[in-house]
């Protein structure tokens, strides 16, 4: 995998030669709050179990540092919470951690998950009305998952699990000339090592502040992460998280 995130660095610089860097240094800082509904389900093997889970809002914050200097790329390190409840009526036999619960059982779920995104990237095209970044996102996933038998409570199981995936990133903001508005589409995506995953948002932004000192900006979007998972610490999934945003950005 170090192989792949290295590979990914070196295209990415190639690609971005003729970078068009911020003449300034800048510091963008960010938070959202993510109406998350989940779907899917995981299992220590390919035979995945679904569950219903709740639906959550959850909080994800960021900040990314932009810079002049040629043929560095910025960097965005960006948290979001994942943590979910869900339960089902087992119609199979299910194995977690090697703990059976036969068919019938009231099960419950607890997933405490976060994905940190350590990315890198280039300014592609970068003014006023348009701007487009490209480049790489190492997606740190980390995570524990809990399950118990509802009617039996000293039946239980809990697992943890984390690892890097290395992702291709990219962003594409449009402004509205005169009006504070603007849209923009940005997300990470790749299937390798036998994950396929997949983080994007979509977002329409109004700028109410505006100065020499400090822009702030509103979000209204939506945002879906898709985790199929393939043996990360013994874990496979098929997880969609997906709903409504609000959020702010600061640019100082």
């Amino acid at each position: 995998m170090k192989n792949t995130i290295t590979s990914l660095i070196i295209a990415t610089a190639v690609v971005a030669v003729p970078v068009q860097a911020d003449t300034l240094l800048g510091l963008y800082v960010g938070a959202q709050a993510w109406n998350m509904d989940t779907k899917g389900g995981f299992s220590n093997d390919a035979s995945l179990t679904e569950f219903d889970f709740d639906t959550e809002t959850k909080a994800s914050f960021y900040a990314a540092l932009e810079h002049p200097i040629p043929f560095v790329p910025n960097i965005k390190v960006r948290r979001t919470a994942l943590d979910t409840m869900g339960d089902i009526i087992l119609t199979s036999e299910f194995t977690f951690n090697g703990e059976i619960f036969s068919t019938d059982t009231p099960l419950n779920t607890e997933v405490d998950m976060t994905n940190t995104d350590f990315i890198l990237y280039y300014e592609l095209f970068d003014n006023d009305l348009i701007s487009f970044d490209f480049g790489i996102n190492g997606k740190y996933i980390d995570g524990e998952i809990f399950v118990q038998d509802s009617s039996d409570t000293t039946n239980f199981a809990r697992e943890e699990f984390s690892g890097v995936v290395p992702m291709v990133y990219s962003r594409l903001y449009v402004g509205l000339p005169f009006t504070g508005l603007g849209v923009y589409a940005e997300g990470s995506f790749l299937s390798i090592d036998d994950h396929t995953l997949s983080d994007y948002e979509v977002a329409l932004t109004y700028e109410f502040v505006d100065n020499l000192a400090v822009d702030m900006s509103l979000q209204l979007g939506y945002r879906a992460t898709v985790l199929e998972l393939d043996d990360l610490d013994n874990i496979y999934s098929d997880l969609e998280f997906s709903g409504a945003f609000a959020g702010i950005e600061v640019h100082f």
